[in-house]
Parts: structure tokens; sequence; C-alpha cells
């Protein structure tokens, strides 16, 4: 007798169920919630304000003022601008031309005033964090700072980035698209007593860019563009990520 008919609906039962067993047997993955990066920048700008003396609150609120009444904000490169192109060195000292990343999509362009600032560190970390979707999106970050290369080195090796940061010495670029302003003389004293901003930029000019994001598509025109007088706003990774879909 042949022994293997026997076998044939032992067989069927266990190709017929196995398939059940590995779908129950698959766990959910869930969604982490978003969290806005502005919750992140305003803790720490509320633990600035419970702690910092009222002096060192009031020169940086009328540094804020001032960069407001300076009219910056209407006189940068807004949506629907072309975006002027450039090439500046990365923190390995390769240069990065606007234009030639362009043809492989998208570009984001943000600016940080310096490895100094924490609102910036706070920033660029989460920059970090989101590339993967930026990535995903078909885009390119690019982070432009005014520091000297070695100061954006030790930035980007501090946060681990794995985009490009472009060293802007003199802020020629920031000059370009319009987003360099001079601080206040009482906010120039207190950055060069408190870390030496002379130091980081490689010279005394006390000039700065805002915490400015572009979005630019292939053909070289703005379509998002993120201004505001207060470093301590920045835009949000969600808002860049839906500016960068829909293109």
């Amino acid at each position: 007798m042949n022994c293997s008919y026997l076998l044939l609906p032992l067989l069927f039962v266990a190709c017929t169920s196995a398939p059940e067993a590995e779908v129950t047997d698959v766990p959910v993955m869930e969604t982490l919630p978003y969290i806005p990066l502005q919750d992140t920048l305003d803790a720490k700008k509320a633990a600035f304000e419970a702690k910092a003396d009222p002096e060192k609150k009031r020169i940086y609120a009328e540094g804020i003022e001032a960069v407001r009444a300076s009219g910056i904000l209407e006189t940068a490169r807004q949506v629907g601008d072309t975006a002027p192109d450039f090439t500046l060195n990365n923190a390995t000292g390769q240069p990065v031309r606007l234009y030639e990343v362009l043809k492989n999509g998208p570009v984001i362009l943000t600016w940080y005033r310096g490895g100094w600032c924490p609102y910036c560190n706070l920033t660029l970390h989460r920059l970090q964090a989101e590339l993967p979707s930026f990535r995903a999106a078909g885009a390119t970050l690019l982070a432009l700072t005014p520091e000297l290369p070695d100061s954006s080195m030790s930035t980007a090796e501090k946060h681990a980035l794995e985009f490009d940061v472009l060293s802007d010495t003199g802020n020629g670029v920031a000059r370009d698209f319009g987003v360099v302003f001079r601080l206040t003389p009482e906010v120039a004293a207190a950055y060069q007593q408190g870390f030496d901003l002379h130091g980081y930029n490689g010279d005394a000019s006390d000039e700065l860019p805002l915490a400015a994001t572009y979005v630019i598509g292939t053909d070289g025109v703005i379509t998002y563009a993120f201004l505001h007088p207060d470093y301590r706003n920045r835009a949000e990774p969600k808002d860049i990520l839906e500016a960068v879909q829909r293109l």
C-alpha cells in the first residue's frame, strides 16, 4: 500500500492554515505623533525668560524689534522670485553649486546663525531627524552659516549631520537673498563678550543672517519662504515637507 495517499489530507490542512497563522502574528505598527519643532524652541525660550536677567532680556528684545523695523522681511527674496545661483564650500572643503544640485530635484535652503546659538542647534538636530522624509520627497537639504569653515565643520560633526553645511563667510550669499542684517550695538557687544562672535565668523561686521528657510524648485523659483525677525522662530519641518511635496 502507498502510504503517501494517507499524508495528503494532512499536508492540505497544513498548507491552507499556515498563511492565516502568519497574518495573525504580524505586529501592528503605530505612527508616532508629530511634535512641532516650535514647541521645542518655545520651551528653550521659556527657560531663558525664566532665568535671564532683565537687562539681557531687554537688549535681546530690542534687537529683535530692530530687525522687524528694518524692513528686511519685505526686501528679502520672496515666493515667486528666482533664487540667485551660488557656489560655496561644504564643511570638508568641497564646492557645492546651487543650480547643479537643483538638477537632481528641489532644494531646501536654510540658514543658521552659528554653532553658538542653542536655537540653531536644536533646529539642526531636528532637520537631521527629518532628513529621510525630505530625501524621500526628492529634495536636497543645504544649510548655510556665516561661520568660518573650521566652526561649521565642528557644528556638522557635533550633530552628526548628513547634509551639507556651507560656509558663507562674509554673508555674501545671504546678502544676495536679502536676509542679512546688522546687530544692534548692545546685542553685538553681548555676543562678542559672551562667545567671541568675531572669532566664529572671521570678521567684525556684526552682521548675521535671518534664520530663513526657502524651498526652491528645479527651475530655480522659490516656492516657499520662511522669514521671521525672531531667531527663536523657525520653519516647521512639516511645512517644509509639504512645500516640497507640492512641487
